[in-house]
């Protein structure tokens, strides 16, 4: 039986980079040299050309990436690495739970350092090659360590709380895991921005201006009581733009870029934000949430029902089972059902982003949402044409183009 999970996992593995291949193929099929009519008073040839470079230089980019992360992962499958790594976490400690921990830290953290060429080269080579790169060395590092502390202590925090449930109630695990990281998961959503977005990024109250008070005029105007505006230096990374809201209640935050403040005017920020706002409206924040919790139970659960089956441990070349190692094997396993999952999760949000917009039209101008959403375009050389195929797998909002046409109905 072990034998039949193994070559399971292949097929799964090489069925998921072709498909993914066949996809990114068919987007680079669709681009097309000749500019959408709707964006031709905004982008020039030169923009347009530069925009389709850019999508050109990620494809192969992607590719070399994607085409590595197989073949290391097929070698590290066929030499039985994971059992090696085990036998190592096993030679330091008989305690389930520091066995969790040694082996899951070693996993990341190789793979983590054989990735980091591929990040230094993505963002010094070729989002510098586009202007966007405003990353040095030293933030990169120092973004590096940062990253491994937090994902030691909050990673490795609910892998040893999971794997000390399982150990002690057995496949009952699930019921207070999935409690646990709905606890977790509601306590970041809430606090994310005040407790870790600081370690990375400068926050800081949006000053008094005539953004501001526009701001608090909508909010107003459409009973959204927000005491919580911030500004974040994302020019400090990259001269992408973006805004996004976090938090439930009074610890409802809306954050912008102050590269989105710099480029678009101020009734286009407003509209951004109206946007925001309306998916607050619309609950989607909350739904999201539920979603998210619901959809952590039914994968705790069905991980119950397997993980303590030896032949997992087995399809990963050990002879001790391991909950650590069923967890591996359930997690190439589950893939195709979590493909399945985000496809259907994608669709609601695409829905969702037009409820958004929808909200956004009727509450303050389609007009300047549509202006807000050319202008990030072209700031982010996004992609104009992709094909309809790979936005229906891959894309959590409509295209550029779905969206103007649909806001363009409420002719405001």
């Amino acid at each position: 039986m072990h034998q039949i999970i193994f070559y399971f996992i292949i097929g799964i593995l090489i069925f998921g980079y072709l498909f993914d291949q066949f996809l990114d193929y068919l987007n680079a099929t669709k681009r097309s040299s000749v500019l959408p009519d709707e964006l031709k008073e905004i982008y020039d040839d030169e923009k347009y050309k530069k925009s389709q470079d850019y999508e050109k230089a990620n494809y192969r980019f992607s590719i070399v990436t994607s085409s590595f992360n197989l073949v290391l992962i097929l070698i590290f499958l066929y030499i039985s690495g994971f059992a090696v790594i085990d036998e190592i976490a096993r030679y330091y400690t008989s305690n389930i739970i520091l066995i969790a921990l040694i082996f899951f830290g070693i996993i990341m953290f190789a793979s983590d350092i054989l990735h980091i060429p591929f990040e230094i080269y993505d963002t010094f080579v070729i989002e510098k090659k586009f202007e966007f790169n405003k990353t040095t060395p030293k933030t990169f590092i120092l973004d590096k360590i940062k990253g491994w502390i937090l994902t030691a202590l909050i990673g490795g925090g609910l892998l040893a709380l999971i794997t000390w449930f399982y150990d002690s109630v057995g496949n009952t695990f699930w019921i207070y895991a999935w409690i646990a990281v709905s606890i977790f998961t509601i306590f970041m959503n809430m606090f994310y921005t005040t407790l870790i977005v600081p370690l990375f990024n400068k926050l800081s109250p949006l000053e008094d201006g005539q953004l501001k008070d526009q701001i608090t005029e909508f909010c107003s105007k459409v009973d959204f009581k927000l005491n919580n505006i911030y500004k974040i230096d994302g020019s400090k990374r990259s001269t992408k733009a973006n805004a996004y809201f976090s938090g439930l209640g009074k610890k409802k935050k809306i954050v912008l870029f102050d590269t989105l403040i710099e480029k678009l005017s101020i009734e286009e920020v407003v509209a951004v934000l109206s946007h925001e706002v309306g998916h607050y409206k619309k609950k989607h924040t909350l739904i999201s949430i539920v979603t998210a919790i619901i959809q952590t139970g039914l994968t705790l659960y069905i991980l119950s029902l397997f993980v303590g089956n030896p032949d997992l441990s087995k399809a990963l070349g050990s002879d001790i089972p391991g909950f650590h190692l069923g967890l591996i094997t359930f997690g190439f396993l589950y893939s195709p059902i979590s493909t399945i999952i985000g496809l259907f999760l994608n669709i609601i949000s695409r829905k969702n982003e037009y409820a958004a917009d929808q909200f956004a039209s009727e509450k303050y101008k389609g007009k300047h949402l549509q202006d807000a959403l050319k202008k990030l375009s072209v700031n982010n050389l996004s992609n104009l044409t992709p094909h309809p195929l790979y936005v229906f797998f891959n894309y959590s909002h409509p295209t550029l183009l779905q969206r103007l046409r649909f806001i363009k109905t409420f002719n405001n």
